[in-house]
């Protein structure tokens, strides 16, 4: 398909109350994202139309464009640039969780990213940092990433903020070693503590989360820390 017949199909399955909801979270667009993923399936993998999709600069392109793209295909460089123009908080989090967590330069990204001044660049080092956390710690100096994190995140823009209160609760569920630790640290930046949680959802205030999970994955808790409840966000 040629991009101008896909731009026609995604305008065609807008929702004026879907990209009201969706504009509320930063994200402008209406298309449901379960008929996106569905036009993303009878695509199927196309490298050099996700290309031409990503550079429309529309947001519901840009993430079909995530969908049917080849994620080993991208050159470092390229990835550094996407990364910088993923302005909408879906775009970003789709972009490094489909794509950039999948790429061979993933790993020399999460370093470059890490500390970059800008916050939304420096939330997707940490949530790279997150994905070897859970998958491949070795190497990495858990009890700094906590000095970091009890350090910067209380005043860190929100979407780093995020990330850092991700990377402090996956420590403390994945590390026992570190749980008592991480939990304190969240208990006393209270970071997220009164964020909005549906029913059924985890907080994802850190003390919480990481109890939950603890519970829910029957991994004893450090002595002197009583269960709670709690639940996590994920990508959708």
């Amino acid at each position: 398909m040629a991009v101008a017949e896909v731009m026609v199909e995604l305008a065609a399955l807008e929702d004026p109350r879907m990209r009201e909801v969706n504009e509320k979270h930063g994200d402008d667009h209406g298309v449901n994202l379960s008929k996106l993923r569905a036009l993303a399936k009878r695509l199927k993998t196309q490298q050099e139309l996700a290309l031409r999709l990503w550079e429309t600069d529309d947001t519901a392109a840009r993430l079909l464009a995530t969908l049917i793209c080849r994620p080993k295909a991208f050159e470092r460089d390229e990835l550094d640039v996407m990364v910088r123009e993923a302005r909408t908080p879906k775009v970003h989090d789709w972009l490094v969780n489909y794509v950039v967590k999948k790429n061979p330069h993933a790993e020399e990204l999460r370093l470059a990213w890490f500390a970059d001044p800008d916050p939304v660049v420096a939330s997707a080092g940490w949530a790279l940092t997150i994905e070897r956390v859970v998958k491949q710690p070795e190497g990495l100096d858990l009890a700094g990433l906590l000095d970091v994190i009890e350090a910067e995140m209380k005043d860190a823009p929100d979407r780093l903020q995020w990330a850092m209160n991700h990377c402090l609760a996956q420590i403390g569920i994945e590390h026992a070693v570190h749980r008592a630790r991480a939990i304190d640290i969240g208990e006393r930046l209270r970071v997220l503590e009164d964020y909005p949680t549906p029913p059924n959802c985890t907080s994802p205030f850190a003390p919480m989360w990481i109890t939950e999970m603890v519970r829910r994955q029957a991994v004893p808790l450090d002595p002197g820390q009583a269960p709670r409840d709690s639940a996590s966000r994920r990508i959708q």
